[in-house]
């Protein structure tokens, strides 16, 4: 079949469109709102070092949120008191305008990390945890007596100054072995067991002449060595794990060289996980429970917890739920 050729002969020109006139608006119609620019916020993450990985996750996931994170060294931070003007500067310059406060406060400067952290509640910044519910969560004791008047099941534990009658203290959590625990430890520093009246005798002379005080709790030999860790966020555990102790080591902690593993907890553990973090006023908690016979038993609760184990072992994006909270925390908060 033939191709037939194109045609050599021109189209006429169309003739232009007149522009379209734009709609008039009625003139008792509104002004048209401006468009607003999603406006960056600044989230403050109190930590000691930015390279720390429960600290450079925060600042990811403040990134990925579209605001702008800012890192302050705790013991850096200047505390400046005047009438009704509380000020805090960090490195000579003045902090202003901060959305919220993501305190992760160590053992070590819990002092002035406290401090620091009521200093922010004065100038009306919202903080995830005040410095009332992290001190409630590092006295041991304090924090115990909480969740025993409420009901919730703990350890047999006692406190005593006496030395006079180390075997009833013994008698009263159980008998032996007895576990033997700083009133302020972290990552399972200060935590003992004795096998012997004689060992539960060395051990608290030893640290009442350093000036310590120490609990003896109940040994629960059901839990061989294991624990679980429940991340509370708000009100909901956002992942899980059960810690295991390694051969030789009674603590399940994994700074004590203990594996964890993902865990999906039983409603009676996630339901006395937050509960416990509610009683203590925790918006992030890590809550420790023993798998007892009878179900949760709580021993601690931290303030500041680390999370790197648990986001490897769940593959969960915890840093990414804590960032959310802290937001939606601060917009409930804003005057």
């Amino acid at each position: 079949m033939p191709i037939k050729k194109a045609s050599s002969r021109k189209a006429p020109a169309a003739r232009p469109k007149a522009p379209a006139r734009p709609a008039t608006p009625p003139p008792d119609a509104p002004p048209a709102a401006p468009r607003r620019r999603r406006t960056k916020k600044t989230v403050v993450v109190l930590s000691r070092k930015r390279s720390l990985y429960s600290t450079r996750r925060l600042v990811e996931a403040i990134k990925r949120h579209g605001h702008r994170p800012l890192v302050l060294d705790t013991l850096r931070c200047t505390m400046v008191l005047a009438s009704r003007q509380p000020r805090l500067v960090y490195r000579g310059v003045e902090i202003r305008g901060a959305e919220v406060v993501i305190p992760r406060i160590g053992a070590s400067i819990t002092g002035y990390g406290l401090a620091v952290v009521n200093h922010f509640e004065m100038m009306g910044v919202p903080v995830l945890n005040g410095a009332m519910p992290i001190s409630r969560s590092r006295d041991k004791l304090r924090c115990l007596q909480l969740l025993c008047r409420e009901g919730l099941d703990v350890p047999r534990t006692v406190m005593a100054h006496d030395r006079s009658d180390v075997r009833w203290l013994v008698e009263e959590v159980g008998g032996l072995p007895v576990i033997i625990k700083l009133l302020k430890g972290t990552q399972g520093v200060g935590v003992m067991i004795a096998h012997s009246l004689q060992e539960v005798q060395t051990i608290v002379n030893t640290f009442w002449d350093l000036g310590q005080e120490v609990v003896l709790q109940e040994f629960v030999a059901e839990s061989k060595g294991k624990d679980v860790r429940a991340l509370v966020v708000g009100e909901r555990v956002v992942g899980a794990m059960r810690r295991k102790a390694k051969k030789g080591e009674f603590r399940s902690n994994l700074h004590r060289g203990g594996e964890g593993r993902a865990v999906e907890l039983p409603p009676a553990y996630e339901e006395a996980a937050v509960r416990a973090a509610r009683l203590l006023g925790l918006e992030l908690a890590g809550v420790d429970m023993l798998e007892g016979h009878t179900g949760p038993r709580l021993v601690e609760l931290n303030s500041s917890p680390g999370f790197e184990g648990l986001e490897k072992a769940t593959g969960e994006d915890i840093a990414g739920k804590i960032v959310e909270h802290a937001l939606t925390f601060a917009r409930k908060r804003a005057p």
